[in-house]
């Protein structure tokens, strides 16, 4: 980030020292050499107080960084996402083969585990799914350009939104197909 750099400038050229700063900020020196060398970030408050110390606008004073924090923040959500994304990925497997084998193995005990199982996958995927409502991304291809970090332009993102609906027609169909398979399977051992 450039605060660091910009804050060292102007207390360079304002005259001051860390330690007086510091002072004049109630903080440590400690906290403003953090901020000059940008291992630390000031809050808000104190943002203020030094673009007025200053003599320069908020903007002024953290411009550049602005652009910066919020690539990171993607980049966050990105690594996020695909991270919950794999946990649930691993959760729906174990879900679908488990249950069998937990009952034959431990009985009710067994289907316990799987209910727990069950639940934390669930959370999973609702927490997933608001990321997606957040993000606006709904199909396939909405999906992998947020997660590498593309955005789409206005037209692509019509002709995604414009396949949402067949698109749900069709997990409804295989979510059905799949619950029958699975179904049949339990119903053919027991």
């Amino acid at each position: 980030m450039e605060l660091g750099q910009r804050l060292k400038e102007y207390r360079s050229a304002s005259g001051m020292t860390q330690e007086e700063l510091a002072e004049k900020m109630y903080v440590s020196r400690q906290t403003i050499s953090s901020w000059e060398n940008d291992k630390s970030y000031p809050d808000i408050h104190s943002l203020l107080m030094l673009s007025d110390l200053f003599g320069v606008t908020l903007d002024t004073f953290v411009k550049g960084d602005i652009e910066i924090m919020k690539e990171k923040v993607d980049q966050t959500d990105i690594r996020n996402f695909k991270r919950e994304s794999n946990i649930f990925g691993v959760l729906v497997v174990l879900c679908v083969v488990s249950p069998l084998l937990l009952f034959k193995g431990l009985g009710i005990p067994g289907l316990l585990i799987w209910a727990v199982l069950f639940c934390v996958m669930l959370f999973f995927g609702i927490r997933l799914e608001k990321v997606k409502k957040e993000q606006d991304i709904h199909t396939y291809r909405e999906i992998v350009a947020f997660m590498s970090g593309v955005k789409l332009d206005g037209i692509e993102k019509a002709r995604e939104e414009g396949k949402r609906y067949y698109q749900k027609i069709i997990l409804c169909l295989i979510s059905g197909i799949a619950a029958l398979i699975v179904s049949m399977i339990i119903l053919a051992v027991l």
